[in-house]
């Protein structure tokens, strides 16, 4: 639980940070969360959910099920037609095993917005690194299911990280969007090190404050 609500914990925190600070923006957040309980309507694998928008999506895994949530926030916030979305989530295990536990993945589909979102973290003191979604993950996400839409997890343990992200991108609807994959540095089990200190570390707060100050 201290890792899964990292992501909107720091969408929170960076909407009150720019709001105390005055900068001349709207930002819309959306903070979606759930509590993955056992109980008798619980998900179950093979069960096809109807997303919000009207997508229809197979659950593999029922581990997985914060790119579901995601995935309905980012149809409802891109129904307002924003300048543009960022999400930050501890999304996947293999972003952990891809870059570590101090460095962010950063994917989307707008280069200038993950260019903005570089420099806005090389700014900020924050590490992220760009990956691709690549056409085959896309092609997974939509051929991996014979009973839906899309498929909610892929069935090879490889790219677990591209895949997810391929996901989200469904729910984007068009708009520029970039995804922080913060599994790795939302939480720092071990000593201090620079400005980070043991526990939740806020990662990507100061990046979104450093790219809201860009835009205005």
């Amino acid at each position: 639980m201290k890792m899964d609500m990292a992501g909107a914990a720091s969408v929170v925190a960076a909407t009150i940070a720019i709001a105390e600070l005055g900068l001349p923006i709207k930002v819309t957040t959306l903070a979606p969360m759930a509590e993955n309980m056992i109980s008798g309507r619980a998900t179950r694998p093979g069960d096809v959910l109807k997303m919000y928008g009207g997508k229809t999506v197979e659950v593999l895994n029922t581990d997985a099920e914060g790119r579901l949530i995601l995935a309905d926030a980012l149809v409802k916030v891109a129904e307002s037609k924003p300048d543009l979305i960022v999400d930050v989530a501890t999304l996947t295990g293999a972003c952990i095993v891809a870059l570590g536990d101090r460095i962010a993945g950063l994917m989307g589909n707008d280069e200038e917005l993950l260019s903005d979102l570089e420099a806005a973290a090389q700014r900020a003191g924050e590490r992220v690194w760009p990956l691709p979604i690549p056409a085959e993950m896309t092609e997974k996400v939509r051929g991996n299911s014979l009973v839906a839409d899309l498929a909610q997890h892929n069935a090879e343990r490889w790219g677990g990280t591209l895949y997810a992200a391929a996901f989200l991108q469904e729910f984007a609807a068009g708009q520029r969007w970039a995804h922080l994959d913060i599994a790795g540095p939302a939480y720092n089990e071990k000593k201090p090190y620079g400005h980070i200190p043991t526990g939740g570390t806020g990662h990507s707060v100061a990046t979104l404050v450093e790219l809201a100050r860009s835009l205005v």
